[in-house]
């Protein structure tokens, strides 16, 4: 009896890895087409039962880490120039893939967290954690494509030689412009308010997220550089 639930647990498993991808493509198309749609619908996922929810898409988080892990395929494909302490605080990261994917899971995941809190706080609500979970995972969907340009201007612009810079400052600024057009739209719509204000709404989060995610990335780095000595 166990050795079928064993199998039957690795069915499951083999089918979900299968789907994605179908799926994975699908809601990464629809997240940077459709990113309001797509807000939209992860909070309307949400009420139907558990077995029910995001039939037809990969969950919000779980789409943020698979392109995260897909992001970190990438950057290990890159050339890299820097200080050797760079390297080795690097060199301790990376030695777990598992370790390099929570790491960025945990620092990327900050800006969903701020634009989610953001908005709660706006409204005048209590956050709660199921207050919260509504608004995160639909921002889940836009901070995905996101936080992939992101990684990829920063391997860009770390080429030796300079040869990325340009191509990575105008992905960073893409990046960024299309992240923020679409979270003043999302304020503007869930609060009522006008573009000015959703703007500097949108600003006061963006650069606390930043700030906190560099924090975190310099904390993490410098932690796994002194364990491994």
């Amino acid at each position: 009896m166990d050795f079928m639930k064993v199998l039957k647990s690795l069915e499951d498993l083999l089918y979900e890895l299968v789907s994605w991808l179908i799926f994975y493509p699908l809601t990464a198309w629809r997240a940077c087409v459709s990113p309001l749609s797509m807000m939209r619908y992860a909070d309307l996922e949400l009420t139907d039962r558990p077995e029910d929810q995001y039939d037809d898409t990969i969950s919000p988080p779980l789409f943020l880490l698979i392109t995260l892990l897909i992001a970190q395929a990438i950057s290990a494909l890159m050339p890299r120039g820097g200080a050797e302490a760079a390297e080795a605080a690097k060199e301790a990261l990376t030695s777990s893939d598992t370790n390099l994917l929570i790491a960025r899971g945990v620092i990327f995941g900050i800006y969903p967290l701020a634009m989610a809190v953001t908005l709660l706080r706006s409204k005048g609500l209590k956050i709660t954690r199921n207050a919260l979970r509504p608004p995160f995972f639909s921002q889940c969907y836009v901070a995905a494509p996101f936080v992939f340009l992101v990684g990829l201007a920063v391997d860009l612009l770390m080429i030796p030689g300079g040869s990325g810079l340009t191509a990575g400052l105008v992905t960073l600024f893409g990046a960024v412009l299309w992240y923020g057009q679409t979270q003043v739209l999302w304020f503007r719509l869930d609060l009522s308010i006008g573009t000015l204000r959703a703007i500097l709404l949108f600003i006061l989060a963006f650069v606390a997220a930043s700030v906190v995610a560099l924090c975190v990335a310099l904390a993490v780095g410098w932690g796994f550089q002194h364990w491994k000595s």
